[in-house]
């Protein structure tokens, strides 16, 4: 049964509620005082679900659409089939039905703000500044040859809202997410993120003793990442601003995989030699330049890397430890150590 509008709170509507970063969100939502709808094929993996409200809707169905932004003030379309390789294809064709449905919905229920989650991947591959390792500005998402259908699809909906806005009054807000890491994040399986990759493959090899982990490539690809916590509150504070236009939600400083490890070895108190091998490396060299947001919201991410690594590595550990514990000693932790992604 639905709950009564309660006129004193915003009714906000989160998709990919059951994803890492929906969750999160909606539970900052909640403190916030807002009622909130999570949306999502799936329950949130580590826990139960904040919202006052949880429905399993598919978003490529506009009738879903349609019922999941009912009575809905403010939406946070953070929805995504993240696809990969070799399902390009298929990215592509979700994701645009789930953006198009979405905010063609959120227009004919007039929610009147909305907040599309884009992503970094949107910046050209070729970009002279990706190659030189110069901070990114919103502007050079322009330059063409985004790095795969996901970014393509990004880019075409990050039009897409400024096109809403200018033609039905829709309140759109855009953000550019990095890498976002943090307690009850993926970490297995291949969506997980550098940060937490690693913290499993470290957390294992001192579960077994071992001294070394597998990295892929030289380990000199650079990330920029946020943590959690940053991201969401950033998110809040672009959806309250007035800022129409994409906006880069990162830490504006870079990091190798090298280094990374290096941080998360110090905060487990071990030593381990890397092992390079053959393999995907994610794409590196995406620094953001954080100058129009912090002009916008006179703020900026405020958790520091290591402080983030920390929370993060001692949720990671702990999960580590509580699946190998269900298993033989070391058949659990042998692909946990694998280096299948980073």
């Amino acid at each position: 049964m639905r709950e009564n509008k309660l006129s004193t709170k915003i009714r906000s509507l989160v998709t990919g509620a059951g994803g890492f970063i929906g969750h999160h969100l909606v539970s900052f939502l909640r403190a916030q005082g807002h009622w909130v709808r999570g949306v999502d094929l799936k329950h949130p993996e580590f826990c139960g679900s904040d919202a006052n409200e949880y429905e399993l809707l598919d978003l490529r169905r506009s009738e879903d659409c349609v019922r999941a932004t009912a009575d809905i003030d403010e939406m946070y379309a953070l929805a995504a089939d993240l696809g990969g390789t070799p399902h390009h294809a298929q990215n592509f064709h979700n994701n645009r039905l789930i953006n198009l449905h979405c905010i063609e919905a959120a227009r004919k229920n007039r929610v009147t703000r909305y907040l599309y989650a884009s992503s970094t991947c949107v910046y050209p591959e070729l970009c002279a500044n990706i190659t030189s390792n110069v901070p990114l500005n919103e502007e050079d998402a322009y330059q063409g040859t985004p790095q795969d259908a996901y970014a393509w699809a990004n880019l075409i909906t990050e039009r897409l809202c400024i096109q809403y806005r200018q033609a039905y009054g829709l309140e759109t807000r855009i953000l550019r997410l990095p890498d976002v890491f943090g307690p009850l994040g993926p970490w297995l399986g291949g969506r997980e993120s550098a940060p937490a990759e690693l913290c499993r493959k470290i957390a294992a090899a001192q579960l077994e003793a071992l001294r070394e982990i597998e990295v892929s490539g030289d380990g000199e690809q650079a990330v920029s990442l946020c943590y959690i916590d940053d991201c969401i509150t950033g998110m809040y504070k672009v959806m309250r601003s007035d800022c129409c236009e994409p906006l880069n939600l990162s830490q504006d400083r870079m990091v190798s995989i090298n280094g990374l490890a290096d941080m998360i070895t110090n905060i487990a108190g071990v030593r381990v030699n890397k092992t390079y091998v053959p393999g995907s490396q994610r794409v590196g060299g995406r620094n953001s330049d954080n100058t129009r947001l912090k002009e916008v919201l006179r703020w900026a991410p405020q958790t520091s890397l290591e402080e983030g690594l920390r929370r993060t590595y001692l949720w990671v550990e702990k999960q580590v430890r509580e699946l190998a514990s269900e298993y033989s000693f070391g058949i659990a932790t042998f692909p946990l150590r694998s280096s299948k992604v980073s």
